[in-house]
């Protein structure tokens, strides 16, 4: 289970460094095999292991191409789905397309949201944070949590 924000930085190469406590897991659970993929909402990118992904891959696939909304779902989630895998210190290469689709430069956040992780620019994560605090509230599926 993936949890936490995390303040990373990209190299001059488009790299980033996976934090320590998360290689183990994924070298274990999809022998450091990811996919990258643009968020279908919001300008970052989503990174799944291999493994999780094979799983959603046949939703996706099997959305109405005839509905605009899904259509468009398709193209950003399998049109921007790159596999890749960690080096041996634990880095990986986020494509020029997706780096240009979430604005990503130097300073970045890593945030774990259990079976996935987001990866954000520092400046939109903060501003999507900020934004969500000045929202329309909790949606109904949260109104029966007691936390």
């Amino acid at each position: 289970m993936f949890q936490g924000s995390h303040a990373i930085n990209m190299d001059a190469k488009g790299r980033i460094a996976v934090p320590a406590k998360y290689r183990e897991s994924l070298a274990d659970n999809c022998g450091g095999r990811i996919v990258m993929t643009a968020h279908t909402q919001d300008k970052c990118v989503l990174i799944y292991p291999e493994t999780e992904w094979a799983q959603i891959l046949p939703k996706i696939e099997a959305l109405p191409t005839f509905n605009k909304a899904a259509l468009r779902a398709q193209r950003l989630l399998i049109g921007y789905a790159c596999s890749l895998e960690l080096d041996g210190n634990g880095r990986v290469l986020v494509p020029p397309t997706l780096r240009d689709y979430a604005g990503l430069e130097k300073k970045l956040m890593l945030v774990g949201l259990g079976k996935k992780f987001e990866l954000w620019s520092e400046d939109a994560f903060q501003s999507s944070i900020d934004e969500q605090d000045a929202g329309d509230g909790l949606p109904d599926e949260m109104l029966s949590l007691s936390l």
